[in-house]
């Protein structure tokens, strides 16, 4: 990989809102020789593509097309397959969020190209090769390996780990915007129904509230919400919560559910299952709200509180709120 490469960045935006997994990827693609080019998926409606150039691109092609008013795999990956094929990039890095693993999944095969996931660090060797790195066996060890084969390579990276020092108002670069022709999607676009911006992407979120059996009862996950919300993070839940239907699949961390690395970690009212400690582990602050002293959750946590989570939750809710108010 040289100078005269072709980065490719797929730019992660909701309703035109880019969304802050798109700085981060940015930000890997700078320190990789080439040109960092974002490609950003539209119907018209473009967010701050300023913003993008600030973030590390070098430039910013925007594709126009009435079906890319909402993402669906099938259009994104149309229009992302008549690109590469165009521009020829090195490689592309995408956020690995839920739609960027999908994207990612269907253009590698696609293309029968090499595809490497929920890599939290990327380098390039002296001989000038693509090194990356990922999680295994639950987050216990770390496979390093060298990418090959068909280009472009297709890397997703894992959200929260690439952050960079914010934008450079001091870069330059060229916006490029064009239309394009995509095949028949329409009943698929049509028929697309989705809740758009009503809950943060417990992979994105830099804070998470998440709760477990210790809450009780499904509508007592309210207190969590009403904690997230005064913090700015998302609320997400343990493997029996969602077992029993209180949460939605998309909220469990674990083994079996997502895999979180936010600034801060509350865990309310979860013992510390081996299967959720997988999920949650590298999270930079974590504190335990249990009832039981002995719960496994405050072997791996920063800070403990040994109490009933639904009276200690409202009281820190309304402590947050003084001191943000003020």
């Amino acid at each position: 990989m040289d100078k005269s490469s072709t980065i490719g960045v797929v730019v992660e935006h909701d309703h035109n809102k880019i969304k802050p997994v798109t700085y981060e990827v940015l930000n890997a693609a700078r320190n990789l020789p080439g040109l960092v080019s974002a490609y950003y998926f539209s119907n018209g409606g473009e967010g701050n593509l300023e913003s993008l150039i600030e973030g590390g691109a070098d430039e910013v092609r925007v594709f126009l097309h009435p079906d890319l008013v909402h993402y669906t795999h099938e259009t994104y990956a149309a229009a992302l397959i008549k690109e590469i094929k165009k521009s020829q990039p090195e490689i592309i890095l995408l956020s690995a969020s839920n739609n960027g693993k999908e994207l990612a999944a269907a253009v590698a095969t696609s293309l029968e190209v090499g595809l490497a996931t929920d890599c939290i660090d990327l380098q390039l060797s002296e001989a000038g090769e693509i090194i990356v790195k990922r999680p295994v066996f639950s987050g216990k060890a770390h496979s390093i390996f060298r990418l090959s084969g068909p280009r472009p390579y297709l890397v997703t990276l894992r959200p929260n780990i690439f952050r960079g020092e914010g934008a450079d108002k001091t870069r330059s670069g060229k916006v490029f915007k064009e239309d394009i022709d995509l095949p028949d999607f329409s009943d698929i676009v049509r028929g697309l129904v989705r809740e758009v911006g009503t809950k943060l992407d417990i992979t994105e979120a830099r804070i998470i509230v998440s709760g477990g059996l210790g809450m009780q009862a499904p509508e007592n996950f309210k207190i969590l919400e009403d904690l997230a919300d005064v913090l700015g993070g998302a609320v997400a839940a343990s493997r029996p919560v969602v077992d029993n239907g209180w949460q939605e699949y998309s909220q469990q961390v674990g083994q079996t559910g997502r895999t979180v690395s936010p600034d801060l970690y509350i865990a309310c009212g979860i013992s510390g299952a081996v299967q959720h400690l997988a999920g949650m582990s590298s999270s930079r602050c974590i504190i335990a709200i249990n009832s039981d002293p002995h719960a496994a959750i405050f072997s791996i946590a920063d800070y403990g509180i040994v109490g009933d989570a639904l009276k200690i939750v409202p009281l820190l809710t309304n402590e947050f709120k003084n001191i943000l108010n003020s």
